[in-house]
């Protein structure tokens, strides 16, 4: 990632010394240093917010009940990781996680369910972890919602029905994948 990083910044620079647009580039890096400055406390403050109503859920006892209602529909995704305790309750930990919309909250458990899922040697489970993750069905996608009233939006959760059809949709389309990708193995 690092070389692709750097290769994008020195095509940059070339590109901008071939055009000729050395001075329109210089302030297009300054502007976006300035945005980032201002962004950066925005999504810090949501980040923070969402973090303590994760704490609130969990002292209340809602997120057990949520991993309770979690524990079926995960055991049979991670029949193995089912079969581990420790591997199980940090799977519920990060789907719930993940179907609040607090991906950054979700990310301590989902390191501890692939950890667990690798000790148990269940490598197709672990790829179903990363498209459970990556897909990430949102039942409230707080996260980009609380960027977009930081921003101004109006309505920052209109984007909520969106968010559920494309997360299911990508969802299934990454399940399948690995449904014919393991089935090809075999």
């Amino acid at each position: 990632m690092n070389l692709a990083i750097i290769t994008i910044y020195l095509l940059s620079i070339l590109s901008a010394l071939l055009t000729g647009k050395t001075t329109a580039a210089g302030n297009a890096v300054m502007e976006g240093v300035q945005e980032a400055l201002l962004f950066a406390p925005r999504l810090c403050a949501a980040l923070c917010l969402w973090s303590a109503v994760t704490e609130l859920l969990e002292r209340g006892g809602a997120a057990d009940v949520l991993a309770r209602l979690l524990r079926r529909p995960l055991s049979l995704l991670f029949p193995k990781g089912a079969g581990d305790g420790e591997t199980l309750s940090a799977l519920t930990e990060n789907a719930g996680a993940n179907l609040l919309g607090l991906g950054n909250a979700a990310t301590p458990a989902g390191i501890r369910a692939a950890k667990g899922l690798v000790r148990i040697r269940a490598g197709a489970e672990l790829n179903t972890l990363v498209v459970l993750n990556t897909a990430s069905i949102q039942l409230l996608p707080t996260t980009a919602a609380s960027l977009r009233a930081s921003l101004g939006s109006v309505s920052p959760f209109d984007i909520t029905p969106a968010v559920w059809l494309t997360s299911v949709f990508s969802l299934l389309a990454g399940l399948m994948a690995i449904r014919l990708l393991n089935g090809s193995r075999t």
